[in-house]
């Protein structure tokens, strides 16, 4: 098959949401009757689940499950926060359960993710955990909270005067100013294909928007682009869209050696899965605006 007619057939790929809840055979066999193209991954630990509405899918499928907790697990979860309670000015308790609301780490989504039916309340802005879950939640608490308490601005703001001066900030400018130029070294042997989503090792899944052919200088770049050589010219780029990222056609195999080399290669799922919730982040923040005041909250990103 043709990258064309990769690109073509993958043209309907849909985007994917995720899952993660407690297995036993009914939860399961429940879930593949109302999802029958969902898929597990492996990578994830979750299920994936196609589809521009997965996500309003999944929260109702995980309301309906919610409320088929037996009175036990949600009196047992209940008991159990009441001997071993989380004291937490992230954690609030509520008549179903618990709601997290912490600024925003990417740490603290994925650890959420891997609680057993929680979900996202996008209206308030905050994580909702069952009772019948506490004990999944009090087992990634510690990470939970330790995340959240880095993602303050006060700490951040704490780190940043730490780093003021010193070499790794200088490093970290540097690397800034390199993206800001929005170029790649490619094998001029070897070219990526124009405006479509590839692959690299140092800025992600990008669109190379034109190939200048300007040579290379090593080591003028080597800090920023180690496999460079004088063999390689410059490539101009741009971040891919979502809707790009969505219709990419990913690559079985992960790349190998002579990929890296040449400065790009076809994009693997995980790595599309990435870009594509990075993207769709991207998007979201575009769209909607903060109300004056209001803190930005760790959401589904």
């Amino acid at each position: 098959m043709t990258d064309e007619q990769r690109q073509q057939s993958g043209a309907d790929e849909p985007l994917q949401e995720t899952v993660a809840f407690a297995f036993d055979r009914m939860t399961v066999a429940r879930f593949r009757e109302v999802f029958p193209n969902a898929r597990w991954s492996d990578t994830l630990q979750a299920w994936t689940v196609p589809g521009k509405t997965a996500r309003r899918r999944i929260d109702r499928w995980l309301a309906s499950e919610d409320a088929r907790h037996s009175p036990f697990e949600e009196e047992r979860g209940r008991d159990a926060y009441q001997f071993e309670p989380i004291l937490s000015s992230y954690l609030q308790v509520y008549d179903r359960g618990f709601r997290i609301k912490t600024p925003f780490s990417r740490t603290v989504v994925d650890e959420l993710r891997q609680i057993p039916f929680a979900r996202w309340n996008g209206d308030d802005k905050v994580w909702e955990i069952p009772f019948a879950s506490y004990d999944d939640l009090q087992h990634r608490w510690e990470a939970i909270e330790e995340a959240a308490r880095r993602a303050e601005p006060e700490e951040r703001r704490k780190r940043a005067e730490a780093r003021k001066g010193t070499e790794e900030e200088a490093k970290a400018r540097r690397r800034t100013q390199e993206r800001k130029k929005r170029r790649l070294p490619v094998s001029r042997d070897d070219l990526p294909p124009i405006s479509r989503p590839v692959a690299t090792s140092a800025f992600g899944i990008v669109v190379i928007t034109e190939v200048t052919g300007e040579i290379v200088d090593p080591e003028e770049v080597i800090e920023h682009h180690p496999d460079a050589s004088d063999e390689h010219v410059w490539a101009e780029w741009r971040a891919a869209t979502l809707e790009e990222l969505v219709h990419t056609w990913p690559l079985r195999d992960p790349p190998g050696e002579y990929e890296k080399i040449r400065g790009w290669w076809q994009p693997t799922l995980d790595e599309l899965r990435d870009a594509r919730r990075t993207a769709k982040s991207r998007e979201r923040r575009k769209s909607i605006s903060l109300r004056p005041g209001e803190e930005a909250s760790t959401g589904p990103e």
